[in-house]
């Protein structure tokens, strides 16, 4: 269409400039014709002989028709045709316009005096009218022809610039339509090549923009429905955590609320009990008491370490200090329930932590090990310290676990040897809490068997509060 359209104007341009051409040709034969007209009508008007002046005066053009007429339209001379065959020429258009403007000429109009085509010229003076005509002849037509040249010149030109163009629009026209076609899979939320490239022009860059800027949609689009995706896993995972959890504890209370239960059915029985086993039974029940307060704070404190992390206070804590106490506490206790405890700190560790969950930490590593490990030893050392966190160490030289269960360790209420887990008093929990309290203070902790035997636990702890 844009094509069409300039190729119009080129077209009525130059047709346009043609007729004007012919037009400019055409008035310059004219004029020239005009000074010999006006030069005859002085001679006519001043009473001269102007047959003689006819004849002897040097004409413009070869074969030039000459013709007087009256004011009334009688022909009184023609230089070609007898006067007696000539009609009267009132209403020839070249006559008709002299009247009006005082000079006209009228081009290619076939003569009804002697049948040929002629050029005429005519000039109204006071008394007469002097009319010129030229024979339309092949050269007359060449001299009136426009000049091709620059028709020529202008028409290739305007056919480069055509070429030109198209290439430009058909660009800018594929450049528009991949953007409609991006427009349209935009508006029905569908995705898009990527790599779909613009030119580097104005309508490339406001393109490349827009298609950035979806992208940058999508991607949000898609960070959103993951993120809320993550969400909705974790918040289904925390559900059915606590559902596990709800059921694990029932589990673990029912045991020891059972066992309490019988021995206060048997005090208040009224049966008569010895001393010895009456204190027997207070003791057992003292003892599962103690199971249950410890259960239940450890499930307080897993607790709030998950859904009330950010309302624990953290202050500067050396973690040295902490180990210094547990150890001073271990050498008070029997030897039968206790390991030797050796541990190395070259320098001073301190971090922006919990001091309580920084302890149980240590603390139960340190049960876990008296507790289960059979082994004599424990070894706790500092690997790396730096300004963003320290990582340690800690070592047990018992037996171990099988390969199959360290994946489970941390597990809640996971037991290698469940029965005598329960004898020794444990709730279960002591490893997950050990893992809850790293991760709270941005760590993460692991457990390999020993190459020499026992249990080793890695863990970091940030310092960044």
């Amino acid at each position: 269409m844009l094509l069409a359209f300039s190729w119009t104007i080129i077209l009525c341009f130059v047709g346009f400039q043609y007729l004007r051409e012919k037009q400019y040709k055409s008035e310059l034969l004219s004029i020239q014709l005009q000074l010999y007209n006006r030069h005859l009508l002085e001679i006519i008007e001043e009473g001269l002989p102007y047959e003689d002046y006819i004849k002897s005066y040097e004409k413009p053009f070869n074969d030039l028709r000459i013709t007087i007429i009256t004011l009334s339209g009688a022909v009184i001379y023609d230089n070609e045709l007898p006067l007696d065959s000539l009609d009267n020429h009132r209403n020839r258009p070249e006559i008709i316009k002299a009247f009006k403007n005082g000079s006209a000429y009228h081009i290619g109009r076939v003569s009804a005096s002697d049948g040929r085509e002629y050029f005429y010229s005519a000039t109204k003076g006071e008394r007469v009218i002097v009319r010129t005509a030229i024979p339309y002849s092949a050269s007359l037509r060449e001299t009136l022809r426009a000049d091709w040249t620059f028709f020529g010149v202008m028409i290739s030109i305007s056919l480069i610039m055509s070429i030109l163009a198209y290439f430009t629009t058909r660009r800018l026209g594929k450049n528009i339509e991949r953007l409609n076609r991006f427009a349209a899979k935009a508006e029905k939320g569908e995705s898009f090549d990527e790599d779909i490239t613009f030119p580097n022009d104005e309508l490339g860059s406001i393109s490349n923009h827009i298609v950035q800027l979806y992208a940058q949609l999508q991607q949000t689009i898609e960070d959103r429905d993951r993120a809320h995706e993550a969400t909705m896993r974790e918040e289904q995972d925390k559900i059915r955590i606590k559902r596990h959890l709800t059921n694990n504890i029932n589990h673990e209370l029912k045991t020891p609320v059972a066992s309490i239960q019988v021995c206060l059915e048997t005090l208040l029985s009224g049966i008569n009990l010895s001393e010895e086993k009456r204190l027997e039974l207070i003791e057992r029940s003292y003892a599962h008491n103690n199971r249950l307060r410890r259960l239940l704070d450890d499930v307080s404190l897993i607790t709030r370490m998950e859904d009330g992390s950010q309302l624990i206070e953290k202050e500067p804590v050396v973690i040295n200090n902490i180990i210094k106490e547990i150890a001073d506490e271990l050498e008070v206790t029997p030897k039968d329930e206790r390991l030797e405890l050796h541990w190395d700190f070259k320098e001073e560790v301190a971090i922006e932590g919990n001091l309580s969950l920084i302890d149980s930490i240590f603390r139960n590593l340190i049960e876990n090990a008296i507790a289960y490990s059979g082994g004599k030893n424990i070894y706790i050392t500092l690997i790396e310290n730096s300004d963003t966190g320290c990582n340690i160490r800690f070592e047990d030289d018992g037996r171990g676990v099988d390969e199959k269960q360290l994946p489970r360790l941390f597990e809640r209420f996971y037991r290698i040897d469940k029965g005598r887990s329960r004898l020794m008093g444990g709730t279960g929990l002591g490893l997950a809490i050990v893992k809850h309290a790293v991760q709270f203070h941005g760590g993460k902790i692991t457990v390999v068997n020993r190459p020499g035997g026992g249990l080793q636990y890695d863990f970091t702890l940030s310092k960044q509060s």
